[in-house]
């Protein structure tokens, strides 16, 4: 799926007057990486012929973490000695990572607590233990870094 165009239908509008009859589609779209979202209106324009294409202006481009980086390897020790097995989970959603980590330029990742899967949905919960364990992780990764 990380490497796929992920379209999603938000919402369909229609009307008609004497003259003419239209539809308005209003479409989330979530991009793999290397293909730019000006890459993406550009194929989208082509596909839909006469139709008009409305690019937003705050188009996201898709990013990803190097893997083996000091600041992932403090993190990968950090969660074993915390006793649980780390594992990279692949997020098709825009994420405050695609945004600072291009602008930013040094090693990023994302890390927390929770399952990634209910992020931003009304069954998003964690417990404090895990809550407590992720900070326990942090820490340890941070005291890694600094060593």
């Amino acid at each position: 799926m990380f490497e796929q165009v992920q379209a999603s239908l938000l919402e369909i509008q229609s009307g008609q007057d004497e003259f003419e009859q239209w539809a308005r589609l209003t479409v989330n779209t979530r991009l793999p990486l290397g293909l730019p979202p000006e890459s993406w209106y550009a194929e989208l324009e082509h596909l839909v012929g006469d139709a008009t294409v409305t690019p937003l202006d705050n188009a996201i481009p898709a990013w990803s973490c190097e893997k083996n980086s000091a600041l992932v390897r403090a993190f990968l020790a950090a969660i074993r000695a915390g006793g649980e097995t780390p594992s990279f989970v692949y997020k098709t959603g825009t994420a405050d990572l695609n945004i600072v980590a291009p602008v930013w330029g040094c090693p990023s990742l994302v890390y927390g607590p929770g399952d990634s899967a209910l992020d931003h949905t009304p069954q998003e919960c964690l417990s404090l233990q895990e809550y407590q364990q992720a900070v326990e992780v942090v820490m340890a990764a941070l005291q890694r870094l600094m060593a």
